[in-house]
């Protein structure tokens, strides 16, 4: 069962920290279809959040067909998201890039900031190669 962090200062609403982290396990494979979600109840003695938070972020996953109600019994996965397994070797290596970042210096924000760069940039030259690749076809 997942177990959600609240980061107060993040300034993310915390309702979509949520849905974000929920998210994080369907990708990872931490949540399968069929596996419930902590109950309101249990996700506000965790975290001593607003019980109404906690609906909207499942409301808010259910309107996005990931989960659904059930009534009387609780929330329930409908649909996992990526490939990307917990145990994955890439996780593997990533961890010691990590690691490698902290030990020259870099915090939290920086080691996200240079994560999101390469990704974006990998993103935006993929996106590239495709757009040429469907030119090559006209």
């Amino acid at each position: 069962m997942v177990e959600y962090r609240i980061d107060r200062r993040s300034g993310v609403a915390t309702y979509v920290q949520i849905v974000q982290q929920t998210k994080q396990a369907l990708r990872l494979g931490l949540l399968e279809p069929g596996d419930r979600l902590p109950t309101a109840r249990e996700v506000v003695e965790a975290t001593a959040i607003n019980p109404n938070t906690v609906l909207k972020a499942y409301r808010e996953l259910e309107r996005e067909g990931l989960v659904e109600a059930r009534r009387g019994l609780g929330t329930f996965v409908r649909r996992s998201l990526g490939t990307a397994p917990a145990d994955s070797p890439l996780r593997a290596e990533l961890e010691d890039w990590a690691a490698r970042a902290r030990a020259a210096g870099l915090d939290r924000d920086d080691v996200s900031a240079l994560f999101t760069a390469v990704l974006e940039q990998f993103t935006h030259t993929e996106g590239e190669q495709h757009m040429s690749t469907e030119g090559d076809r006209e």
